[in-house]
């Protein structure tokens, strides 16, 4: 019986580390709805800028210009993923890292997740531009994403670290 109380703090932590992201990636957007016009955009540095953007694809802006089934293809991919990230976080609770990471990934699909039932779209603003991305992206510019993309890209890289540290001790 310890372990199944184990496991339940556990499945409780990560998820709470997922509902942080939610908060934040949801307060960031809707400070930005709140302050900024479509495609307004606020230079901070010289390589940075705060920008509103709607987009209703994925990564990238995959399938940003389908005809509006994609909004729903999403939305329900988000929520199997996310039901499938929790059935790992009660499978795993002793592997930190990989919870930490799938933790991430959860709160960032369930982020954008809420702009799509919301708005219809995903809203980004951090803006990212660099010269020596002028081949691959106009202008520099790096698509623009949100706090929920980061949170996904973190615990993308940390799933990937945490593989090859499991590897590497085979």
């Amino acid at each position: 019986m310890p372990f199944a109380s184990s496991t339940r703090t556990s499945l409780w932590l990560w998820l709470g580390l997922a509902l942080i992201v939610i908060v934040l990636d949801q307060v960031t957007k809707t400070l930005i709805i709140g302050q900024f016009n479509l495609h307004e955009s606020v230079p901070v540095t010289s390589f940075f800028n705060i920008v509103r953007a709607h987009n209703t694809g994925a990564a990238f802006s995959f399938l940003a210009g389908a005809s509006g089934w994609q909004r729903w293809f999403f939305v329900g991919l988000g929520i199997a993923a996310s039901v499938f990230i929790v059935w790992m976080l009660r499978r795993h609770p002793e592997q930190t890292l990989f919870c930490f990471a799938v933790s991430m990934i959860l709160g960032g699909a369930l982020g954008n997740v809420i702009d799509r039932l919301l708005h219809g779209y995903v809203v980004d603003f951090l803006d990212f531009h660099f010269e020596f991305l002028s081949p691959l992206f106009p202008g520099g510019h790096f698509p623009s994403f949100n706090v929920a993309d980061s949170a996904i890209t973190v615990g993308a890289a940390c799933l990937i670290l945490d593989e090859l540290r499991r590897v590497r001790r085979a």
